[in-house]
């Protein structure tokens, strides 16, 4: 198949042979890209650190120095490409493959990698998702516009790139698959599911081949418990709902209160302040991925993991709040582990020996709280599923994930942290029934090819034409000093049959075969009439009319 064949292609809301193997290219790219970006960090901890994210091995001194050391690079990074870079990670993704078909700015991508590297390997306690579908998202959408694809094609394939971004940063495809689903496109469509289902196995199965097949989340495993234990899950998912609104609340206030702050002055107050705690609190540092590992060791020392739990709430609130480039999802998995273990040790009053559900309520934690924070509760529990290889989880994490995710939404009032985050900037992530629709389709579908020209043609020879060929098309160019102008003729039927212009012109607009209808309707529904051109290299080359009419029917059409 030629280029031209592939776009026209993928201009159709479908599933075709060709989507599904631009799902697995576009999400090998991006795989490819997260395995860079991880190597990256782990070739620099590895420099200094005797196990990968564990911060608990450095001196003391040096705890404190690397943030700062951190901070610096990344404002030397920012500095080079004259970057804002709070304008970066997942919720700037949701609003660029809401209303740019996922078009993610090259400098932007810069700075997330090696920001993103820098400030995983400096001990920042942020997570590694965030640049993961960044990168992701860029990497697959950069392929997309290289090969010059219909934008809603483009849209599919950054949902490919996160869902191989995610799946490659986490080795958990299905998860991916939600999250892209639930969080970032918020629709499921069985032609946009199926190449991302492809891509989040390409990351999964190129990840595997390069870090093997083990989770960070090995180490908790699973452990049946009677049932009236079920009865305390409805109160322990109603704390996490509570910890949730807390941590989105402080998170937001700590945006709003250092907002002012020009970004080199919160990037080394970021440094400083995450020095100093890792000075006295080494195990809080990191993703938070390291936090299972104390889990595990010490289950029963309720001082240790209240300390590094609060420690670990007070750098991710640092590192997010004050612009440090990483993800909210690695510190919030961390934070509900500690929350799921310490809400374990009541039970020690009725049980005597509770070791043995660590894992088990350090699972349920993580899935409370990320549904809550998140507000993508389907997301929390394919994810806890996959990254404990325990499918028994799944009953007890509904009845926690249910509980803390209404009582954060409904008696708390909390909304998802990215949507808060989106509403601050002022960055939109909405759009119209109307809109979303029409932006799965492109131009290239529903043009008609089958118009007759005419070069500045004589009014009598349209006329003709159109009396013997009424359903026609016919278009008339014109060559201005200003360029081409191309206009749709038509009978105007409002006109008495005895007057002497019985043709009406409607000057048309052109727009670039990469365009979907969206674009179309952007511009016929003020006037509700006429049509536009499409074009391909230039405005000047006309390959297909689309009229207000074929427009309305695509609206009207009935779908399942």
């Amino acid at each position: 198949m030629t280029l031209q064949g592939l776009r026209q292609e993928l201009a159709h809301p479908r599933t075709s042979v060709q989507l599904c193997l631009l799902g697995i290219v576009g999400g090998s790219c991006a795989a490819i890209l997260i395995i860079v970006f991880r190597l990256a960090i782990e070739i620099l901890q590895g420099l200094y650190l005797q196990q990968g994210d564990n911060f608990t091995t450095m001196d003391a001194v040096d705890r404190f120095i690397l943030p700062i050391i951190g901070a610096l690079l990344i404002l030397l990074f920012a500095f080079l490409t004259g970057f804002k870079h709070y304008r970066m990670g997942i919720p700037y993704v949701i609003h660029r493959v809401k209303h740019r078909y996922g078009h993610i700015p090259l400098r932007t991508s810069i700075n997330q990698f090696f920001g993103g590297v820098v400030a995983l390997a400096a001990g920042f306690s942020v997570g590694r998702e965030g640049p993961s579908v960044h990168l992701g998202a860029a990497g697959s959408s950069f392929l997309g516009q290289w090969l010059k694809l219909p934008y809603n094609s483009i849209r599919i394939l950054a949902g490919c790139g996160i869902a191989a971004g995610i799946s490659a940063s986490f080795n958990t495809p299905f998860a991916a698959v939600i999250f892209v689903m639930e969080v970032v496109l918020r629709e499921y469509k069985i032609h946009i599911f199926i190449p991302v289902m492809l891509a989040a196995a390409c990351g999964s199965v190129l990840t595997r081949l390069v870090f093997g097949e083990s989770s960070e989340l090995a180490l908790l495993h699973f452990t049946k418990f009677s049932n009236w234990f079920y009865l305390y899950l409805i109160p322990v998912g109603v704390l996490l709902g509570a910890l949730a609104t807390l941590f989105n609340n402080q998170l937001m206030n700590m945006i709003r209160w250092f907002r002012p702050l020009n970004m080199a002055s919160r990037l080394l107050l970021a440094g400083l302040l995450t020095g100093l705690v890792g000075y006295l609190m080494p195990q809080a540092m990191g993703s938070g991925m390291s936090s299972i590992q104390f889990v595990v060791s010490s289950p029963d020392n309720l001082m240790l993991l209240f300390a590094i739990l609060a420690a670990k709430f007070l750098l991710t609130l640092i590192a997010l709040g004050l612009g440090i480039p990483g993800g909210v999802i690695g510190p919030v998995i961390g934070i509900g582990v500690l929350t799921g273990a310490i809400m374990l040790l009541p039970l020690g009053l009725f049980i005597e020996d509770i070791s043995q559900y660590t894992g088990t309520f350090a699972l349920l934690g993580m899935a409370g709280l990320l549904s809550a924070v998140l507000h993508a509760p389907l997301a929390a529990l394919s994810a806890v599923m996959e990254l404990s290889f325990s499918p028994q989880v799944i009953l007890p994490a509904m009845l926690v994930i249910v509980p803390a995710y209404v009582t954060s939404t409904q008696l708390l009032g909390n909304r998802s942290i990215f949507i808060r985050q989106l509403d601050y900037q002022k960055l939109s992530y909405t759009t119209s029934s109307i809109r979303e629709h029409l932006q799965k389709t492109g131009v290239m579908a529903e043009a008609r090819r089958d118009f007759k020209l005419f070069q500045d043609g004589p009014e009598h020879q349209m006329l003709d034409h159109l009396q013997k060929q009424p359903t026609d098309l016919l278009v008339l160019a014109q060559d201005f000093e200003i360029g081409m102008q191309y206009s749709l003729v038509q009978f105007d039927i409002s006109l008495s049959p005895e007057q002497s212009h019985p043709l009406k012109y409607f000057v048309m607009e052109g727009v670039p075969s990469q365009a979907t209808l969206a674009e179309v309707y952007e511009i016929l529904q003020a006037g509700r009439d006429g049509a536009v051109y499409i074009y391909e290299d230039t405005p000047a080359d006309i390959v297909g009319v689309i009229t207000w009419n074929s427009l309305r029917a695509q609206l009207m059409k009935e779908q399942y």
